[in-house]
């Protein structure tokens, strides 16, 4: 259950079609030290699930209220991973996954 200061976010970005063995492949190797720096930010419990029929990949993150994560696209870590995944995923300019952050209709504790 979340706390008061606590908030669950809920976002979609696309996988290029083929791309589910390599996105699922990099992320069992993630970097430790991007890993560390998500949670410097305050993520936690950071889930990302695909839907193979529409290649979109539904991920959601806890996070507190006064969490980092506006700074990590400042970061070469993330800059750095970005540029790794842009072959695999739909970007914007800056490599950075093309999100569509999702709006809350339910929830059950």
């Amino acid at each position: 259950m979340a706390t008061a200061h606590e908030e669950t976010v809920a976002f979609r970005m696309v996988l290029r079609p083929g791309g589910a063995a390599e996105y699922r492949r990099r992320h069992d190797a993630i970097p430790a030290e991007l890993v560390a720096l998500l949670r410097e930010a305050g993520v936690r419990d950071y889930s990302i699930h695909l839907d193979p029929e529409t290649h979109h990949l539904f991920a959601t993150l806890k996070r507190p209220s006064d969490h980092g994560m506006d700074a990590l696209p400042a970061h070469e870590v993330m800059r750095r991973w970005w540029a790794s995944m842009a072959d695999i995923m739909e970007t914007n300019p800056d490599a950075s996954p093309a999100v569509t952050q999702l709006e809350p209709m339910f929830r059950m504790d």
